[in-house]
């Protein structure tokens, strides 16, 4: 069982790595994308946290809401609570700016991107210290 769960939060942590990357390419090309690359520092925010839970046991309903995510890693490790500023702010991103019409922006400021690069690396490297070498990328 626990190299079923180290397995599948290293499959965690491969996608969050890429969504990462995703999210600074998009927003270093000749044309910036700061739409998709502050929708990809959501989602690897999330895969982070998800992997955590996923190597713990720690069961978890489908959801992108990043603090809620925390919140549950929180009664493994109370240290995550330092990142419920960083959860707080990404989260919206998994939807605010994917889809026309909305009451946002069409596409979200150089700053705001610079700000969700920032706090995804930075639950994405908490998570990866947390987890044995076997479950990183």
């Amino acid at each position: 069982m626990a190299d079923l769960q180290t397995s599948e939060a290293k499959a965690w942590m491969v996608k969050a790595w890429r969504d990462l990357e995703t999210a600074r390419r998009a927003a270093t090309g000749e044309s910036p994308f700061y739409d998709i690359a502050v929708y990809h520092c959501q989602q690897s925010a999330e895969k982070a946290v998800k992997a955590f839970l996923v190597h713990h046991g720690k069961a978890y309903e489908k959801t992108h809401d990043i603090e809620v995510l925390v919140d549950l890693a929180c009664e493994i490790e109370a240290d995550f609570s330092k990142l419920t500023d960083a959860a707080d702010a990404l989260t919206p991103y998994a939807t605010r700016f994917r889809y026309p019409n909305s009451t946002f922006a069409v596409e979200p400021k150089p700053s705001e991107y610079n700000e969700a690069m920032q706090y995804a690396q930075t639950i994405y490297d908490f998570v990866l210290n947390l987890l044995p070498k076997e479950a990183r990328p």
